[in-house]
């Protein structure tokens, strides 16, 4: 009985007086910690128990315990390294804002703000005022009103002009997204009816025209953002839509997503939908997101012709998407920066990647690779030359030269390591690629070019084989 594995078990309280435990308790809580270590402990009973598992010893233990409270403790929205080479990465919360936006937003956080108040006259204001004369001097629309997202801006655009009535639309657009998010399923939400025209490749203005009815509310244009159809196609440009539109008294609404403001001079962006150009050609709304190749906070945008977004901007499900003083700040602060374009390229960190020159990524991947081959020779880092992607429901083929480094273990797998980067002090999120992993140096900023390198080292120490760790 004495020799039963369960009494090698530590007590609770004699963990908790360890130094390294302390450690933890300092930084999470003595609550936190001893949860977390009865947990763990009642964890590795039931494995002693029932699948016959050793104790490990005390260092190993210790090791296995810290992992454990770190993984309970932790918050797990985290900082992160993205070194994927998607400049717009959905799981890693889309484009990093300006200073300016992160600071506008702290200090609005940090105290009160008018938000929904008119300081001259001490009335109830409205919200969007805080950044809709910046929308509509930068798109040249006549009124602005900004949502929780594009989808939401989406959804309360067709309640309020089409509940009840009919949307023509191109089959080739009803598109789906991030999410399962379809296009359809969100008309049918807003109460308004589809009526689809054309086929998949080849929509033309007579199918438009023809679908025109009594009970028709809207013209509906959507930028097939994530795909590309190809080849015997045929699509009806906006300004003959907007025609059409004109002729029965129908608002034309051009969803274009991406949220390009206005053109940004990148040639791998020259098929994206321009939202002041969409407004110039006639659109009655259009639509797009704050989050992503605008550089802002997300949101989402709808501007256009005031008697639409007026009865958008009433609407009950406004009260619902609205966005916060947060939310509005930062965008805000992100728009004023648009009003000097060379100053939004120098500032906005997104434009600041889209314009970084390929010989300065070339510099930096060659001195990263030199630094880790110090580091890590095992992992037999060099500079290599590839593509990243845009990202954020963009599609395959809009992609960016680059340069990364390429990290090939002589042991171990790519997967693993990996993971031990995802999971370090700093979390670095790579690609894995052709039997390699990719660190790609456009989407990381310079300034942790350093951390980088330290955070590849310290994953390779927790990982490597016995006899690789340089």
């Amino acid at each position: 009985m004495n020799d039963h594995p369960l009494r090698r078990l530590p007590k609770v309280d004699v963990l908790l007086g360890h130094p390294r435990v302390q450690a933890l308790v300092d930084r999470y809580s003595r609550r936190r910690v001893t949860q977390a270590v009865r947990r763990f402990l009642d964890h590795l009973r039931q494995q002693v128990l029932h699948e016959g598992a050793a104790v490990p010893e005390q260092d190993q233990l210790l090791e296995q315990l810290e992992h454990h409270v770190e993984k309970q403790c932790r918050n797990p929205l985290r900082v992160v390294i993205n070194a994927t080479g998607v400049l717009l990465h959905t799981g890693l919360g889309r484009s990093p804002l300006a200073s300016a936006a992160v600071q506008a937003l702290a200090h609005c956080g940090a105290h009160y703000a008018s938000v929904e108040l008119d300081l001259e006259t001490g009335r109830r204001s409205q919200r969007v005022l805080a950044v809709s004369s910046l929308l509509e001097e930068l798109t040249g629309a006549e009124a602005a009103v900004v949502v929780n997202n594009n989808a939401g801006a989406t959804l309360i655009t067709l309640a309020a002009l089409a509940r009840g009535r009919e949307v023509v639309v191109s089959r080739g657009q009803l598109v789906e997204i991030g999410g399962s998010f379809r296009l359809p399923e969100v008309m049918e939400v807003s109460g308004a009816r589809l009526r689809e025209v054309g086929t998949t490749n080849k929509t033309r203005l007579s199918d438009y025209q023809r679908a025109i009815g009594p009970r028709t509310a809207a013209l509906l244009r959507v930028h097939t953002s994530n795909f590309r159809i190809v080849g015997f196609t045929q699509e009806v440009p906006l300004d003959e839509l907007v025609a059409l539109g004109r002729r029965y008294q129908l608002p034309v609404i051009d969803d274009i997503g991406s949220g390009v403001l206005v053109p940004l001079e990148v040639p791998e962006l020259e098929q994206e939908p321009v939202a002041s150009r969409s407004v110039a050609q006639g659109a009655d709304l259009v639509l797009f997101s704050g989050d992503k190749l605008l550089g802002g906070p997300q949101c989402g945008i709808i501007v256009g012709r005031r008697c639409w977004v007026q009865r958008i901007a009433r609407h009950p499900l406004m009260r619902a998407l609205r966005v916060d003083k947060l939310t509005l700040s930062a965008l805000a602060a992100t728009l004023e920066l648009y009003l000097d374009m060379e100053q939004a390229r120098e500032q906005l960190p997104l434009l600041r990647m889209l314009h970084a020159p390929l010989e300065t990524l070339r510099r930096r991947a060659q001195r990263l690779a030199r630094r880790l081959q110090q580091q890590v020779p095992a992992l037999e880092p060099r500079a290599v030359r590839d593509v990243g992607y845009f990202g954020g429901g963009s599609v395959p083929t809009q992609q960016l030269p680059t340069w990364c480094v390429a990290l090939s273990p002589r042991e171990g797998s790519l997967a693993r390591l990996a993971w031990a980067l995802r999971t370090g002090e700093m979390p670095v999120v790579a690609r894995v690629q052709k039997e390699r992993l990719l660190l790609d140096l456009r989407t990381v900023f310079p300034n942790q070019d350093h951390t980088l390198a330290d955070a590849v080292a310290r994953a390779w120490q927790r990982i490597a084989p016995q006899g690789e760790e340089q």
